[in-house]
């Protein structure tokens, strides 16, 4: 008896983990500066006098725009605390960034970057809705603090997800969640 009971307790710990909400895992990544490959199509690595080559470097410069944010949100609290801003950036290259600025929540188990068809909604109705409809599930979170960055598919339209939420997908709630506006 006191070994199944033991077992069970063992069980229980692994799959609440419950240290994990006083461990914070911190990641500061640099927003990706993603340009224009010498050689690319349009990109003849010329510039001024006529058959001059100039080094790749300076055509690249003058015609990479940086990223621009084409949409944004900040997070609300659900199950826990959350704080910070989420945004789409389009790279130079075209394609999209989910970036989490000044994101602090509570570390769990399970915890992913998901993006859903499904409204954010304050308090406990809005704690569980975000993969009822159509959703993406990006990454697992890199890190409960800090800034970070996830690569979005180049052949999903992410403007079908006006949603993120920081999602435990062992226990199917939403830490907290951000609505995506037009920048």
């Amino acid at each position: 008896m006191a070994v199944t009971v033991a077992v069970l307790a063992a069980a229980g710990l692994l799959w609440f983990r419950p240290w994990a909400l006083w461990v914070d895992e911190t990641v500061n990544e640099a927003l990706p500066s993603a340009g224009p490959t010498p050689g690319a199509p349009g990109m003849s690595g010329t510039t001024g006098t006529p058959g001059v080559r100039q080094p790749p470097s300076a055509s690249v410069a003058s015609a990479a725009p940086g990223p621009v944010t084409v949409a944004q949100g900040t997070f609300i609290s659900h199950e826990h605390d959350t704080t910070g801003a989420v945004k789409i950036v389009r790279l130079a290259d075209g394609t999209h960034t989910l970036r989490l600025e000044g994101l602090d929540t509570s570390n769990g188990p399970d915890l992913h970057v998901l993006m859903s068809d499904a409204p954010v909604i304050r308090g406990t109705a809005g704690w569980g809705v975000f993969d009822d409809g159509r959703h993406l599930d990006l990454a697992e979170l890199k890190g409960n603090k800090g800034d970070q960055n996830y690569p979005l598919p180049q052949d999903v339209d992410w403007s079908t997800y006006p949603s993120v939420s920081i999602w435990c997908d062992r226990f199917d709630v939403s830490f907290g969640a951000a609505r995506l506006s037009p920048a």
